[in-house]
């Protein structure tokens, strides 16, 4: 890259950083803010630049052609930040900034390296967080889902339960399905885990699609076992082991069948 080129892409990137600071920063409360689901947030970044460090060798035989397209993106992004930042929308003021990034691969790298580099660019979408009211909505919608077929697969294994609202009865106990057991956060990690399996995955786009895809009924089919399992041992056992050492364990096991089946999915596509 020439220095006249390096010296205006390193204007327009510190520019771009300063300008996207204030969104920089509510991510950053997002991830470490307390029983946040995007904990996972702060690794995204990482992943992205690890998987172009991959992609090095091709790369490096790319022959650089800076196309003036990238301005459309690039200024489109700017506007919907600008927009965003006076709205105080930092949702909307993320997604711009994967428009910024994709205009500035075409202003100073061109079309053909975009192309290797819109996975690891797109990846980064996962670690916006969602806007707190449709984390809440999908978060309600899910333990409602979640405990309504809990309860449908605790009567058929022969112990009687009735389901009001989010709470499951049994004879002798109950157990609440509360925003943190809807599954969500197992949900949002598995989508992005479900998109790297199959980006890594040596199959047909059709079959990597449905691998991503599958993320979403693996990461629902887990917690409903979950809830049924604690179901099951604070009827059991009392409700006392159940919101114990017990529901922790279940907690990470989620994570582990969720990724068992995953894998699983993989293996069936090849």
């Amino acid at each position: 890259m020439k220095k006249q080129d390096l010296i205006k892409l390193s204007t327009l990137v510190g520019l771009t950083l300063l300008a996207y600071t204030p969104t920089f920063i509510w991510m950053f409360d997002r991830w470490n803010a307390k029983d946040t689901y995007y904990s996972h947030g702060i690794l995204v970044p990482f992943i992205s630049i690890f998987i172009i460090w991959l992609k090095r060798e091709t790369l490096g035989k790319i022959a650089k052609k800076p196309t003036n397209w990238g301005w459309v993106f690039f200024i489109i992004g700017i506007l919907i930040h600008a927009i965003s930042a006076l709205l105080r929308v930092y949702f909307s003021s993320a997604f711009s900034l994967i428009l910024v990034i994709i205009g500035l691969v075409l202003l100073f790298l061109g079309k053909k390296f975009l192309k290797e580099l819109i996975f690891p660019i797109l990846f980064l979408i996962f670690m916006i967080p969602l806007p707190l009211v449709a984390i809440a909505n999908l978060s309600f919608k899910l333990k409602i889902f979640a405990a309504h077929i809990s309860t449908i697969i605790i009567n058929k294994l022969g112990i009687p339960a009735v389901r009001e609202g989010s709470i499951i009865k049994t004879l002798h106990s109950y157990i609440v399905v509360e925003d943190p057991c809807s599954g969500i956060r197992s949900l949002i990690s598995l989508i992005a885990l479900g998109a790297l399996m199959a980006y890594f995955s040596n199959i047909s786009r059709i079959k990597k699609a449905i691998l991503f895809m599958s993320s979403i009924p693996i990461a629902i089919a887990t917690n409903v076992i979950r809830i049924v399992a604690l179901s099951l041992v604070s009827e059991m056992y009392g409700s006392k082991l159940a919101t114990g050492t017990f529901h922790t364990i279940m907690g990470v096991l989620v994570f582990v069948f969720a990724f068992a089946g995953l894998a699983l999915v993989g293996k069936m596509l090849e």
